[in-house]
């Protein structure tokens, strides 16, 4: 996420760090790989009501790094439409996170 946090402070002072949202991406595929690896194991959390926070995370997690690669395309073209997928992706991957946060702790 400070990769994200970068790039993002980055984008609005008009800057490009093509490098760091490539490692960025990578490092959010193979983060998502490892939590649906983790999703195969015995269920958790149902006790507690947060059993399906590990799911939700996973496919907000899909969803994120489904608009991720879309970000620089649209940069060029479309600014306006780039911001509003950069915001989505965002969105996504912070409340993704919160949701494994409150997964793993539980």
């Amino acid at each position: 996420m400070a990769l994200g946090v970068t790039l993002a402070l980055r984008h609005l002072r008009g800057g490009r760090w093509p490098v760091v949202g490539i490692v960025h991406g990578l490092l959010g595929a193979v983060g998502l790989g490892l939590l649906v690896i983790a999703l195969q194991g015995p269920r958790r959390g149902d006790a507690m009501g947060v059993g399906s926070f590990g799911i939700a995370a996973a496919v907000l997690f899909g969803i994120a790094l489904a608009f991720g690669p879309f970000i620089p395309l649209l940069k060029k073209r479309a600014r306006r439409f780039a911001g509003l997928l950069m915001a989505t992706h965002a969105t996504a991957a912070i409340t993704a996170f919160v949701l494994l946060l409150a997964w793993v702790s539980l």
